[in-house]
């Protein structure tokens, strides 16, 4: 298996992580009382904005050539690092 490969499959791995993370807030956001579920919301769309920005890029990634990967790997990492600060302010929030 390449690095980029490598790197691709550990990229969907934690997807699927924060699409169960995902799944958990919603349940919350269930059971929330009103005056908070316009805030839990927010807060899931902002995640799940984020998440299609990262899978953007990680197809972009996918499709990248050669040595071309590794120069678009820091656009993955940024967006990674976005998404990843979303869900732990959410997950905060929704204690």
């Amino acid at each position: 298996m390449s690095k980029k490969d490598a790197y691709i499959q550990k990229l969907h791995a934690k997807l699927d992580e924060w699409n169960a993370e995902i799944d958990k807030l919603k349940a919350k956001l269930d059971a929330a009382k009103a005056e908070k579920r316009v805030e839990y919301q927010e807060q899931i769309e902002n995640i799940k904005d984020k998440r299609k920005n990262v899978e953007t890029k990680l197809d972009v990634l996918r499709s990248a050539g050669g040595d071309a990967w590794e120069d678009l790997k820091k656009g993955v990492e940024s967006a990674w690092e976005a998404m990843e600060g979303a869900v732990k302010a959410a997950k905060s929030r929704f204690k």
